[in-house]
Parts: structure tokens; C-alpha cells; sequence
């Protein structure tokens, strides 16, 4: 008997010091590689953990559809929501609407517009955009010094991701604050435009630059999958890889294959995986009424032909 009720304390204890928690997720995109890989990465963890429930949206990157989704947790009286936003200028209502009714909203990957104003029970997990853009350009400008580029000065084009996404403006702010260092300022943007994020619009960004005889000796983009397309359209038009030097940020599957196949000269990593993992523990954390930090970071990490080995498995 005094095993059996012992037995019973030690369940209670620990029944209390698990938490059955509801957590709504809701991504900007589906269809995207990296923000799959988060989105899986978060899956996979709460897989493992005992009596933690998603329910997970897709909003199809549409602002309205994230903001009824956000809504909609908030009815249902889920225990915590987790957001990737489609546009982090929207971020600002759907703070409120969690705030308001007391449920606490972790955002994720893509920096919320009102960040410094977050209330106790709101975080955010990613990591920090400063550094993507900025190891990515200076690889780039060590590579075009290597090549002797320094000398007569070297033309880049610039492919930018969404501007209503505070990552796009960032990484794009990032690259000409290096080109602004000593070191690197004989490199010249001759093109800057958006591709959304998109393989698709990136190849037909380049195609459209490749066509209107655009000459030009590295290709920065914020991202790989704009960087991929713009690979497959110079490809396609009969360019050398080995003349152009060119960059990406997140470090794919996708990517690193193209790195492999010696497309792509530089990306960098982004901790999907981790970021999903991290914006869960921070959502449980707080659902559970303990403070975290206002900002987690994952931080960011370079990848190069020479340790790409160590990131094929990554994300």
C-alpha cells in the first residue's frame, strides 16, 4: 500500500510538472523550402514532447488569412500561438489581438515591426539579420579580391526578398554597409531589385538582366532560392559559373546541392530546425506563466565549399 500510494504521489508530481498545452501555429507560406524546414523542425519536436498539440495553418501569404488564423486561435482558446508573419508591418494587430485575450504569441523567424513594444507574455525567436547579409557579402568581397577583381572595381547585382519583410531590408542594408568598408568598396551595385523570395522570379530577374546585356561579376542575394533562379537563368543563357561569384542566405538542401555541383560559392546558415524548437520551448515557457527573453537567437553561420560537409545534413 505504501508503494502504491507512493507510486500515485510520484505521478501527480509529475502530471504537475507537465503541461498538456494547445498551440496554434500559423505560417506565412507552406511552399517555401526554409520556412518547410521550420515548420517541420517544430512539427518534429513537438512530436516528442507528452501532451503538446499544433494545429498548424497555412496562410498562404496572405495578410487577411493571418490575421483571421490568428483570430481564430484566439476563439478557439488555444493555450499559445506561434506566428511566422506574412508581413511584419501586420504584426502590430495581431500582438493586440493575443494580448487582449490573455493567451501568449511567440513570432518567429521574420522580426515583428513593434518588437521593442512586445508585451511580458510575447517573444520572438529567429536569428539575428545583421549577421546574414553581412557574412554573406564579405565572403563575396574576399572571393572577388581573390580573383583580382579589387583592381578595375566589380559590378553587383543585388536580388532582394520581400521589402515588407523586415529580413529583406536588413540583409539588403547589410550588404551596402559592408560595400561602405575600405575593404570592399570597389564593389558596385549596378542592380537592385526585388524577386520575393521566389526561384521563379529570381531566374526571371536575371533573364531579364541577362537580356539587356547587364554586366556584371557577383550576385548577392537574400536569400537561396532567388539565388537558385538566378543560377538556372544564367545557365541557361550559356554563362560560366566559374566567372560570376555568387551568394545566397539560408543554406537549403537546394542550395548546398548547388554549391556541390560548384554553382553557388556561398550561403549561410540558417537554423530552421532550431528556430522552430526554440519558438515552441518559448510559447510552452510562457503558456506555463515563466518569463524568456524578449529576443532568442539562433545565430547565424557561414558556409562555404571548404565546410560544406558539415551542413548537408542540417537543415
Amino acid at each position: 500500500m505504501r508503494r502504491l500510494l507512493a507510486g500515485i504521489a510520484l505521478s501527480t508530481v509529475l502530471a504537475q510538472g507537465a503541461m498538456a498545452a494547445n498551440v496554434g501555429v500559423s505560417m506565412a507560406l507552406f511552399d517555401d523550402n526554409f520556412l518547410t524546414v521550420l515548420r517541420n523542425g517544430l512539427q518534429d519536436y513537438a512530436a516528442t514532447l507528452p501532451d503538446v498539440t499544433l494545429q498548424v495553418e497555412d496562410a498562404q501569404n496572405d495578410v487577411g488569412k493571418q490575421l483571421n488564423q490568428i483570430q481564430n486561435f484566439v476563439a478557439s482558446g488555444v493555450d499559445a500561438i506561434i506566428v511566422n508573419p506574412v508581413d511584419t508591418d501586420a504584426t502590430v494587430a495581431m500582438s493586440q489581438a493575443a494580448n487582449d485575450a490573455g493567451i501568449p504569441l511567440v513570432f518567429v523567424n521574420r522580426q515583428p515591426a513593434n518588437l521593442d513594444d512586445l508585451p511580458e507574455t510575447q517573444a520572438f525567436v529567429a536569428s539575428d539579420e545583421k549577421e546574414s547579409g553581412t557574412l554573406e557579402t564579405q565572403e563575396v568581397c574576399r572571393l572577388l579580391k581573390a580573383a583580382g577583381k579589387d583592381k578595375d572595381g566589380a559590378n553587383i547585382l543585388v536580388l532582394m526578398g520581400e521589402l515588407s519583410n523586415q529580413a529583406a531590408r536588413q540583409r539588403t542594408e547589410d550588404i551596402h554597409d559592408v560595400i561602405a568598408t575600405p575593404d570592399c568598396s570597389f564593389m558596385k551595385i549596378i542592380e537592385e531589385q526585388t524577386a520575393n523570395w521566389s526561384r521563379t522570379q529570381g531566374t526571371d530577374l536575371m533573364t531579364n538582366w541577362l537580356s539587356a546585356g547587364v554586366k556584371f561579376d557577383a550576385v548577392v542575394s537574400n536569400n537561396d532560392e532567388m539565388a537558385i533562379g538566378a543560377i538556372q537563368a544564367m545557365k541557361s543563357a550559356g554563362v560560366d559559373m566559374k566567372d560570376v561569384v555568387v551568394g545566397g542566405v539560408d543554406a537549403t538542401q537546394d542550395a548546398l546541392a548547388a554549391m556541390a555541383a560548384g554553382d553557388l560559392d556561398v550561403t549561410v546558415f540558417q537554423d530552421a530546425a532550431g528556430q522552430g524548437k526554440g519558438a515552441l520551448d518559448a510559447a510552452l515557457s510562457l503558456a506555463k506563466g515563466d518569463k524568456v527573453d524578449r529576443k532568442v537567437f539562433i545565430p547565424f553561420q557561414l558556409v562555404t565549399p571548404e565546410n560544406l560537409a558539415e551542413f548537408q545534413k542540417a537543415n
